[in-house]
């Protein structure tokens, strides 16, 4: 049996259904973007059929990001997959990925359809998805709670339609690694034709075992395996991308499989997933965690010094961890600059490094030193958005125990310097209030939270927050960065208010 196993990654898909979280178009195409660099097989691009948005995101980076199979999901009728064929079909390798229940519980409540019904509207799903690319997959949703019997039955069938992949879904993250390792090998081996196709599984984490039962449906004979990015998802998410790689990798010796995936880009594409879609990687999240290469207990660091792998099982360089001392300051240049970029994985354009480079300038003239997470801050909070039509020129602000919080903000807009100032419950309502002046939006403050994102006295602090027009219910996230928690305040609600306006000057209209 062939020992490579296909990452199917659904970060933006699956991933984006995670409540609160919301990804333009652009911010879509820098992940799909990074996904490729990191190696994934397959990029799942969204529902294409949920909304104009997600087809244009679907479609833009079916057309942008060359060199891996970017996938669009279809239920079986006709509509959703011939939707998801114009989203996908200028990509290098596009795929059509269909999907209907097959448990009875799915049957009886949600579907109000027989066993027969499923079954031909499977089929019929998969020849039309067939008459546009050759690339089909067919996922029976709630498999694990499927009867087996009905299950060969219906992956036969599809099969004989002309499916190419056929996952087996644990959607609600019921089962167990030595129950799906059982499951699989009864589907694959009752299952007449089976070889024509690659057998996938796509775990939910609901009970935490959404890693141990890829793994284990991969020892009885996967061959795919669908996940996300820090394990983001529908409930307790899918599937670790990052940790079932980095499993399989070092534990080879018991697993004797490999993937196409460049581990040293995996801690990269995880912070970038994190900061666009505004949730937090827990520190003690594996892998990726910013305590997974920590060691605190005195044993431990002893033994870590005399002799890395007494405590570490993985480099931390392999997941591209940097731990580089090298340190920049104000009287670094441009050069030293680009070169500790192209270390740490950026290659920007000369526009983007010129704005990198300016904040760079301006942290360095209140910050004594400057890290590689204080660079990486800078390039994700400089490039990693979309354009503005409003730049924060400058914030002051009075507060204190015996006066009304007021603050005076200046916006700019081209060429133009907006001015007003505004007072509020406290300095970062009236930051938010004086930007709303000037724009002519009025907004409400859904969500504010703070990060420290470098050590130290003088630490970025890192403001993600998440407006919403008074009228309406749809959010908007926005991030900043700065030593000044109000500052970076001020850049987060104009970041915020920046995708509002462009969502709204780019809405594509629905055919």
């Amino acid at each position: 049996m062939n020992n490579r196993v296909y990452i199917f990654d659904t970060t933006l898909r699956d991933g984006e259904q995670s409540p609160g979280v919301s990804l333009n178009v652009s911010e879509k195409l820098e992940i799909a973007k990074q996904l490729a660099r990191l190696g994934v097989d397959i990029i799942e691009a969204g529902f294409p059929i949920t909304s104009p948005g997600d087809f244009e995101a679907v479609k833009a980076i079916a057309r942008e990001v060359r060199g891996v199979t970017v996938a669009g999901l279809a239920r079986t009728n006709f509509a959703d997959i011939d939707r998801a064929w114009e989203a996908v079909k200028q990509a290098d390798q596009p795929r059509i990925h269909t999907f209907i229940a097959t448990s009875d519980i799915h049957l009886k409540h949600k579907l109000r359809m027989t066993r027969e019904q499923v079954l031909q509207a499977a089929v019929a799903g998969v020849k039309r998805a067939k008459s546009y690319t050759a690339d089909v997959e067919f996922s029976a949703e709630d498999a694990s709670r499927s009867d087996p019997d009905f299950l060969c039955r219906v992956f036969e069938a599809v099969i004989e339609a002309g499916a190419t992949t056929i996952n087996i879904p644990d959607t609600v993250g019921y089962t167990t690694p030595d129950e799906y390792t059982e499951f699989i090998r009864n589907i694959m081996t009752r299952t007449k034709g089976i070889e024509k196709a690659i057998v996938s599984v796509h775990c939910h984490d609901d009970l935490g075992m959404a890693v141990a039962n890829s793994l284990a449906a991969v020892l009885a004979g996967a061959r795919q395996v669908e996940g996300a990015i820090n394990g983001i998802g529908e409930r307790a998410g899918n599937a670790s991308i990052e940790e079932f790689v980095m499993a399989l990798y070092t534990r080879r010796d018991r697993y004797g499989l490999e993937t196409g995936i460049n581990t040293e880009e995996i801690y990269r594409t995880s912070k970038l997933v994190s900061k666009l879609t505004g949730m937090d990687i827990q520190p003690n999240k594996a892998v990726v965690g910013k305590n997974a290469f920590a060691h605190e207990s005195g044993i431990h660091q002893d033994g870590v010094l005399k002799e890395r792998t007494t405590y570490e099982i993985m480099n931390p360089a392999m997941v591209g961890l940097s731990h580089s001392n090298l340190v920049l300051g104000k009287h670094s240049g441009r050069h030293a600059f680009r070169s500790r970029l192209v270390e740490l994985g950026f290659v920007l354009h000369e526009d983007e490094l010129n704005k990198a480079f300016g904040r760079f300038k301006s942290l360095a003239d209140r910050k004594k030193e400057i890290t590689d997470q204080d660079i990486e801050a800078i390039v994700e909070n400089e490039i990693r958005k979309v354009p503005a039509t409003y730049e924060l020129a400058y914030l002051h602000i009075s507060s204190g125990t015996t006066v009304v919080p007021t603050a005076t903000v200046g916006l700019t807009r081209g060429e133009e310097l907006l001015e007003e100032a505004a007072c509020g419950n406290g300095p970062v309502d009236a930051i938010c209030k004086a930007v709303d002046k000037i724009t002519g939006y009025s907004c409400r403050l859904a969500s504010w939270g703070i990060n420290a994102i470098t050590a130290g006295k003088d630490a970025l602090g890192e403001v993600t927050l998440r407006i919403a027009e008074n009228n309406r219910d749809k959010l908007y996230m926005g991030r900043g960065i700065s030593t000044d928690v109000l500052e970076a305040s001020a850049r987060a609600y104009v970041n915020a208010v920046n995708k509002m306006i462009y969502e709204k000057n780019n809405q594509p209209d629905e055919k």
